[in-house]
Parts: C-alpha cells; structure tokens; sequence
C-alpha cells in the first residue's frame, strides 16, 4: 500500500515522464503555479472538455455554448464586485518567511482531525465486520462524537470569522488551534490580511494614457454580458442556458499541490437562466445532474460527496461543491450556485441598458435568476489522473504501473504493435493504422520488446492494443489486448473498428447519464 504523500509523488513525477504535465518554463527552472501540458495531457484535457461540451451543449436542447474574449470593458469587473471584493484572507509566518490562505490552514486542521475520525471508523469497521453500523457509531462512541464536535465548533468560528469579515477572530483561530506552519513548524504568525487576487494590465500605446484592464478571473461575466445577444439571436426562452470554456486568471499566493491550484487555470462554465421563484427547484436539479456526469466515469460513489457552503458568496442564496476524493483529502471540482438576479442586475445598472426577458406566457419583463455550474479543467484532469493510477503486482511477481483512465477519455485508443520489424510486419501495422486513426486516436509502436511495449501504453492509459504477427499476413487475424485484464483474443483486422470504436467513443460515457 503505497502512503498518501508518496503516491502523489509518484504520480507527478508520471505526468513528466510520459508526457502529461511539464513545469512551465522549465529549463529557466519553472515558474511557480504555472505548468504545460504535454503530448498526453492535452489529449486526456481535450477529452474531458468535449465530453463536458456535449453533455451541456449537444445533449440539452436549451443550452448552447459561447466563447468569450478574454480582456473586457473594465467596469464590467466594477459591476460584478471582483474590484472591490475579490479578496483572500493571507497570513504569513514570521520564521518562514511563507505566506498561507488562512481558512485554507484552518480546513487543513479539520482534515486530520476527520482522518482521526476515519481511522477509528476503520478500526470499528474491521472489528465489527458486516453488522457495522456506521451512522450509529459516529453518535455513540464517546472518542469519535468528541472529534465531531470539535469539527463543528471550528467551523462555526471560522465560518462567523468569515461572514463578519473579522481578520483578527481568524487569526486568533489559528493561533488557538496551535496551527504551525509545515516549513518553520512556529507559531509565529503575523495579522490575516486581505489580498486582492485580480491581474491589472495596461491598454494603449503610451502608458500614461493607457487604460487598465484585467485578466478575466472567471468566465461566467462574459456570458453574462451577452445574456440578450444569445436570447435574441438564438430566441431562445427561460429556461435555458449559456455554456463557455476558457482560460481565467488569479494572482493566487498560495499555490500548492501541482495542478489543483494555478494561476492561470481553465474552466467549464454554464449559466443556466430561470424564472425568479423557481431557482432552489432548479439548483436541486442541476446537483443531481452534475453528479451524475461525474459518477459516470465509474470512479465510485464513495469518492464523491456534497458539500454545502457555510459562507454564501454575497450574490448567492445556495452553494454546494462537489468534492473529490484526491490523495489529500476531499476537494472541490465543480461549483453550483444559485446567484439570484445579482450579475444582470448589476450590468444593468452599471451600463444604463436594460437586460430583461420579456416572457411571452405571462407578458412580463423580469431579470432572471441563475444557476451556475463550473468546473476547473485542471482540478478535474488531476482528480481522473489520482484515481487512474495504479501500481500493480503481477503474478510473475513484476510491478505494472497502470493508468485505468475511462477509455473514452484516454489519449490513445488503440496501439498498433508489429510483433518484428521485418518480414512485412510493420507494412501490415501501418495499414491498419491508416485505417483505424479516421475513428479514433490510433498509435504505431515498433520500439524495445513487446512486453516494455505493453507496459508503455499501459503507462498513457492506452485501453487497447494490437499485435501483428506473421499468422496475420495469413488469416487476417490479430491479437487484442485489454488494459485492465492483461486478456488477449484474435480477431478479425475487419472487425476492429467495430469492437473497439464504441467502446472509446464519448457517446459511451453518455448513455450512461
């Protein structure tokens, strides 16, 4: 059993070998928060976008999709409050010379007091066995019900902290928690402070008379301020919904644990526009929607879980995340929130125009309500990659490394192998090759013996493999391998596309939903 913090060092040092995620500019030695993906990462990337693409956009009639620039008109991050507000609460320790979030230090504290709630669950559970009872023991044993409500108080105070906007109270927090910085291992802290986290650029050709702009720190205020151009041009009526993906950027501080937090990250967004009254209906449905499109992968419910705000954003009036189970604990990968009327409301009145929706079934013009659903790219590629990575033990005593991606998602589909580089073999594999990449992804591989072939596409997650021998030139046949079972059967070169084709199709992952 491989440790929690040794795995992820392992699957990051994988990433950089087999071409997935490179540090950005990593011959001047990297730039902190910021990484590339390579030759396999943007393939994996490319495919959870299409299959969060066409699940929003193609497979519901009432959402279509946009792409927004990336620079806007300056008072548009003015209406939606991102100038005045959009702020972390940052502490530093005064030995280290590190600067920490401070709810992030707090949430951390509350992740290892519920390992210890894990682990004797864990224990009861193997003492137990089949008659345990989960639910009944947290509110009965007198260690775990004293863990939970240390859990609950700390929230509590931080949540009122947060609310209140009290940087003293959250200081104060820490330092009565005895939270000590990883580096220093002191308590040294200084005050919290508030840290805007929006980029400021210039515009024009002469500084003095260049205007500022911002890197855009989220997606969804460009679909906002197109709310009318995309209801009018595509008449299309409440309910329904804008979809975008693109690149957004913060000036994160603190920036930690590879790729779940960047300073410029990629997310899915949507929009989803309702009559006022109905939005909790909607925010309800949406939940369960998403969580559908995540569980599809067949990673586990068990490694998923609701998370409901404490602390709403000022505009919303419910929040949940839906968490991941990542090797440092349950995380967020996707938001819904209900925003109310905030955003429309705003822009009208920062921009003087009207952005109401005549409904034509009451004759009434309101500003609709919101449910917003968005996903980080990146968050989303590392919890697939956390959960694909496997090591292991043969029956011949050899260690696999093994990436048990969703095939649909997987960068190769299929890796074409002639079994010799001679004898018409390799001819044979091209042609097959030539055939299969207009259906899928396909990969020629003459390199090393078989075996470190096989163990290099099982490396990339690659679900199927070809091998072509000399019985190939005459019955037509070859052998296919599966990934996950290591099992080979000859088929058919002519059946080939027909069996592997659905399999790594996104359609497949969407006939689940």
């Amino acid at each position: 059993m491989i440790k929690k913090e040794d795995f992820f060092k392992l699957l990051v040092a994988h990433c950089k070998e087999y071409g997935f995620i490179f540090p950005s500019s990593d011959i001047y030695d990297g730039l902190s928060a910021v990484y590339d993906y390579g030759q396999m990462g943007i393939e994996l990337k490319n495919n959870i976008k299409q299959y969060w693409w066409r699940e929003m956009v193609q497979y519901n009639e009432n959402i279509v999709g946009i792409d927004s620039a990336i620079f806007m008109h300056p008072t548009i991050w003015k209406a939606s409050g991102h100038v005045d507000a959009f702020n972390d609460p940052l502490i530093d320790n005064k030995d280290s010379k590190k600067r920490y979030r401070a709810d992030v230090l707090i949430e951390d504290h509350i992740a290892k007091i519920e390992d210890k709630v894990n682990k004797e669950v864990e224990k009861a559970r193997k003492r137990f066995g089949d008659a345990f009872d989960e639910e009944k023991y947290k509110t009965t044993n007198e260690r775990v019900m004293k863990y939970i409500s240390e859990i609950n108080d700390i929230r509590t105070k931080m949540t009122n902290a947060l609310n209140d906007n009290d940087l003293a109270a959250l200081r104060q927090l820490i330092v009565d928690l005895k939270i000590v910085c990883p580096i220093s291992g002191t308590c040294n802290w200084t005050d919290v402070r508030q840290f805007n986290l929006m980029f400021a650029t210039k515009m024009g050709s002469v500084i003095d008379d260049s205007d500022t702009l911002y890197l855009r720190p989220e997606t969804a205020q460009g679909i906002f301020v197109n709310f009318l151009n995309v209801q009018k041009s595509s008449r299309m009526k409440v309910p329904f919904g804008i979809a975008q993906i693109g690149k957004a950027f913060r000036n994160e501080i603190v920036a930690r644990q590879f790729i779940f937090r960047m300073r410029e990250f990629e997310q899915m967004e949507m929009q989803f526009f309702v009559k006022p009254g109905t939005e909790l209906e909607w925010f309800s449905k949406w939940k369960q929607t998403r969580m559908a499109w995540h569980q599809a992968l067949g990673f586990g419910a068990e490694n998923y879980r609701f998370h409901d705000h404490d602390k709403l954003a000022h505009y919303a009036n419910a929040a949940t995340d839906i968490e991941f189970k990542m090797p440092f604990g349950f995380k967020e990968v996707e938001g819904i929130h209900s925003r109310t009327n905030f955003d429309l409301s705003q822009h009208e009145k920062y921009s003087g125009k009207s952005i109401k929706y005549f409904d034509p079934q009451t004759n009434e013009s309101y500003t609709p309500y919101v449910i917003e659903t968005s996903i980080g790219v990146d968050r989303m590629f590392l919890s697939i990659m956390c959960h694909a990575y496997e090591e292991e033990k043969l029956e011949n005593g050899e260690t696999r490394v093994v990436l048990k991606l969703p095939a649909a998602l997987a960068p190769v589909k299929l890796a074409v192998m002639p079994l010799v580089k001679k004898d018409g073999l390799p001819e044979k594999a091209r042609e097959i090759v030539n055939d299969l990449k207009f259906h899928f992804n396909t990969q020629y591989d003459e390199k090393d013996s078989i075996g470190k072939r096989y163990r290099r596409q099982d490396a990339i997650g690659t679900p199927y493999c070809v091998t072509v021998d000399h019985d190939t030139l005459v019955d037509g046949c070859v052998t296919l391998r599966f990934r996950d079972t290591m099992e080979q059967e000859r088929v058919k070169i002519s059946d080939l596309a027909s069996i592997i084709e659905d399999k790594v199709s996104i359609a497949s992952l969407l006939k689940k939903l």
